[in-house]
């Protein structure tokens, strides 16, 4: 598991200080490219000349408001990893007590001609060591 501490601001909430929903996948995504950075890699996987690894699927639940000033930790962990995608499952918490949780489906893709591709072993290994139990 990989763990992002965030406070919320007032340009990421409605006007009544709510979040605003679309801000949640903001927050997983800025945690998901620390996600990525945390595996040191030697290729660039954000602009990388072979590959591309598109969202498929998102979804997002939400159990509580997150509100202006909360200080919330992203807890992000693979929860399904294939040859060619994984899934990414991300929980949004105060003091422990979940608020949200997202889901994200990533799928590598030749940046060629957009067939699935191989998931590359640099990439695989980063991803294992943050499998869900």
């Amino acid at each position: 598991m990989f763990k992002v501490n965030r406070r919320i601001n007032f340009f990421d909430c409605d006007p009544a200080g709510i979040i605003f929903f679309s801000s949640v996948f903001d927050f997983c995504h800025s945690a998901y490219e620390m996600l990525i950075g945390s595996f040191e890699l030697d290729e660039d996987y954000w602009d990388n000349p072979i590959y591309v690894v598109p969202i498929v699927h998102t979804e997002c639940d939400y159990y509580k408001p997150l509100k202006y000033g909360d200080e919330i930790s992203i807890e992000v962990f693979v929860s399904q990893l294939k040859t060619s995608s994984f899934e990414l499952t991300y929980k949004l918490k105060i003091n422990d007590e979940v608020c949200a949780s997202v889901k994200t489906v990533h799928v590598f893709v030749s940046r060629e001609n957009w067939n699935k591709m191989e998931i590359t072993t640099e990439i695989m290994i980063g991803l294992q060591r943050n499998l869900s139990d």
